[in-house]
């Protein structure tokens, strides 16, 4: 019995010896953990951007936004003289017009009684050069005084001067001789407002021009400049315009006027340029994208906002080091103006910095 005991002791020893010696070789055979860290290769650092931070006081493309508008120089808004009636509307909303081209027909009372007053004019006219010519022959023949024939000549300027203001004033209310109302352009160009139908009565007390006619081959842009880069603009600045119509297309021109007043709205402050519109390509209401190429008027170098990394309330740039080619630098922002970021602290003029896949790279090199 005992020999059978040693014998099934000697078994399990042997089995626990077995077990430890294969889960011993087990874990040799483990691999060992693989080194996860993100490494840098060559090729990653030849396919991303890089930009260059700027001096002070040098230039800086800000974009806005603007809208094509007519030149307001060579525009005519046309309102009526004389109340009436329309009577017929021979242009349309776009067409072109000449000047002095008849754009509606009115028939009104107040044109009749101009007409009325010219044809008098006329007549008594006619009756006191008669007089005239009468006094000064009685006058030679003895049979009137140089009073009468003064009296005769004083009337006659007078009603030369009365059929002469009633004709001006017939003239210049484009009327004729039947009571009808002539609205004419004063200009040649495009008509691009229309508040007039047939039928319609008018008033000249109307505050709304009928027509409003527009030579289109200047136009303006009309720019809405933030109050934060007010200081960057100045009169002359180049500026470059792309339309959503024409996306190969860039107009060029200089900013020639900045109105100093802010909309209390928008909180916007206006400026215009004049472009050259050959083949009449801009269109009033067309909306437009400006680059104006300003200086900075700022002692700080200046990077693009984009390119910046904003984590934990601080602001980082992934800068190219030669020891470890691309390094994290926190940077401070002293102020921002459109796309374009001014740092006090962090960075200096002719610094490169990281400009695409920002911040993948933030990531991977921060763990």
């Amino acid at each position: 019995m005992q020999t059978q005991i040693k014998k099934l002791s000697m078994l399990t020893l042997s089995i626990l010896t077995t077990a430890i010696f294969l889960q011993s070789c087990a874990e040799n055979q483990k691999e060992q953990p693989k080194d996860d860290k993100f490494t840098l290769t060559d090729s990653l650092l030849d396919r991303l951007l890089i930009d260059t931070v700027r001096n002070p006081n040098s230039e800086t493309e800000l974009s806005f936004s603007a809208k094509i508008a007519p030149n307001e120089e060579t525009t005519a808004r046309i309102f009526p003289m004389v109340s009436g009636s329309v009577r017929s509307v021979p242009v349309k909303l776009g067409d072109h017009v000449s000047k002095g081209q008849v754009m509606a027909t009115l028939g009104s009372p107040e044109m009749a009684n101009f007409d009325k007053d010219a044809i008098s004019s006329s007549a008594e006219l006619r009756n006191a050069e008669r007089n005239l010519k009468l006094a000064e022959d009685m006058y030679k023949s003895g049979l009137s005084s140089a009073r009468e024939m003064e009296e005769a000549k004083n009337d006659f300027l007078v009603k030369q001067a009365e059929d002469k203001r009633s004709r001006a004033v017939l003239n210049l209310n484009g009327g004729s001789t039947n009571g009808s109302y002539s609205l004419k352009s004063p200009i040649s160009g495009f008509v691009i407002e229309k508040n007039l139908n047939n039928n319609m009565a008018i008033r000249p007390d109307n505050n709304q021009s009928l027509f409003t006619v527009a030579d289109l081959s200047t136009v303006w842009g009309v720019i809405n400049i933030y109050e934060s880069d007010i200081s960057s603009i100045q009169q002359g600045d180049p500026v470059k315009i792309s339309i959503l119509s024409y996306p190969d297309k860039v107009f060029s021109g200089k900013i020639d006027k900045i109105y100093n007043v802010l909309d209390p709205d928008s909180k916007v402050m206006n400026a215009r340029v004049s472009i050259l519109n050959p083949g009449l390509l801009l269109k009033p209401g067309m909306m437009a994208t400006v680059q104006i190429s300003a200086k900075t008027n700022s002692d700080l170098p200046s990077i693009n906002a984009n390119n910046i990394v904003f984590d934990e309330n601080k602001n980082y740039v992934l800068v190219l080091d030669k020891v470890k080619k691309i390094r994290i630098q926190e940077v401070t922002i002293e102020r921002k103006s459109g796309d374009t970021a001014y740092i006090s602290k962090g960075l200096q003029a002719g610094d490169r910095i990281v400009a695409s896949k920002t911040v993948f790279l933030y990531q991977s090199l921060k763990d």
